[in-house]
C-alpha cells in the first residue's frame, strides 16, 4: 500500500454545494486523516439529465465555499476535460499524475450501495480506496456488495448526518424562501448576485 500524502477526491455536481457536503468531506477529512479534500465538480454528469446552474458557476460556489479551509481544495480536473465525468477517467489522470499519493473517494451511503454499477469498478478500487458516509434515509445492508468492493470500504458511521440536498436548495430559492446558514454565506451571496436559481 502507498506511504504517500492521503487525499479524498469528492466529486458531484454541486448545483449548489451546500453545508451537507462540506460537514461530509470534513468528517471523512478527519476519520481517515486526510491532508486534503479536494472538491471536485462534474460539468456534464453522466447520470444526471442536466444541471440548472452553468459548470462555470458552479465551480466558482465551490471555490468560495472552500476558501477557509486550509485542507479543502476546488479542482479543476474534471472541468477541463471534454464529456461526460466519469469517475474512472479522473482516478486514472490523478493516479498518473501524482503516483505517490494515496487517493480515497468519498461518497455517501447511497452511491456505496452503488458502486457495482460504476463504470470500470475494479479498475477504480486498484486504485483508491473508498469512504462512505451515512446519508439520512438510507439503510445500510453491507450484504449488497460483493467482496471486493466491501473490503475497500471504510465507513464513518458516528459522524453527524445533514438531511439537506441540492434539489431542496434549489427549490427554495424558486419559491423565494431564504438558503441562509444552509449554503457558505460567499456561495448564498454569489447566488443571489447572479440569480441563480430563482423562478421568472
Amino acid at each position: 500500500m502507498k506511504k504517500g500524502k492521503k487525499i479524498g477526491i469528492y466529486g458531484g455536481t454541486f448545483d449548489p454545494i451546500h453545508i451537507g457536503h462540506l460537514v461530509m468531506a470534513e468528517q471523512a477529512r478527519q476519520a481517515a486523516g486526510l491532508e486534503e479534500v479536494w472538491f471536485v465538480p462534474a460539468p456534464i454528469p453522466p447520470h444526471k439529465q442536466g444541471v440548472a446552474a452553468s459548470a462555470k458557476d458552479r465551480f466558482t460556489m465551490v471555490e468560495r465555499a472552500v476558501a477557509d479551509h486550509p485542507s479543502f481544495r476546488a479542482s479543476r480536473v474534471e472541468m477541463d476535460r471534454s464529456g461526460p465525468s466519469y469517475t474512472v477517467d479522473t482516478v486514472r489522470l490523478l493516479c498518473r499524475e501524482q503516483p505517490d499519493t494515496r487517493f480515497f473517494l468519498i461518497v455517501g451511503a447511497d452511491m456505496v450501495l452503488d458502486l457495482p454499477r460504476w463504470v470500470r469498478i475494479e479498475e477504480i478500487l486498484a486504485s483508491v480506496e473508498v469512504i462512505g458516509l451515512m446519508r439520512p434515509g438510507v439503510k445500510l445492508d453491507m450484504e449488497q456488495l460483493p467482496d471486493h468492493i466491501k473490503d475497500r470500504v471504510t465507513w464513518v458511521k458516528e459522524g453527524v448526518t445533514v438531511d439537506l440536498s441540492s434539489t431542496w436548495i434549489r427549490n427554495r430559492v424558486a419559491q423565494g424562501g431564504s438558503v441562509r446558514y444552509l449554503v457558505p454565506e460567499p456561495v448564498r451571496q454569489y447566488m443571489e448576485a447572479h440569480r441563480l436559481y430563482e423562478s421568472g
